[in-house]
């Protein structure tokens, strides 16, 4: 990795470029909808076998179980260990309904 210094000591390295997803994350009690953010040349669950222990979350809206809003916030990290499944918005589709 290549670093430059400041003249008084400190270092820049550059700039890492990501994607955002929008996504929905379920964990045990609550069920998530924000933006993470992704390296282009990354899969989100790359993403998630990260060594981070936690997931940072921009314009995130939490939800309880039965789909109301607790709160919202601009940016929120949620323990990696907590995420029982997570899906890129753009992937979901309309369920199947009988009516």
């Amino acid at each position: 990795m290549i670093s430059q210094y400041e003249e008084k000591g400190k270092i820049f390295t550059p700039v890492i470029n990501k994607e955002p997803k929008k996504v929905i994350i379920q964990t045990i009690h609550h069920k998530i909808t924000g933006t993470v953010y992704v390296r282009p040349s990354d899969r989100l669950i790359d993403e998630l076998n990260k060594n981070e222990k936690f997931l940072a979350v921009t314009e995130a809206i939490v939800h309880d179980l039965v789909d109301q809003i607790l709160f919202k916030c601009d940016f929120l990290t949620v323990n990696s260990d907590q995420i029982i499944w997570i899906l890129p918005i753009e992937e979901l589709k309309p369920g199947d309904t009988n009516d």
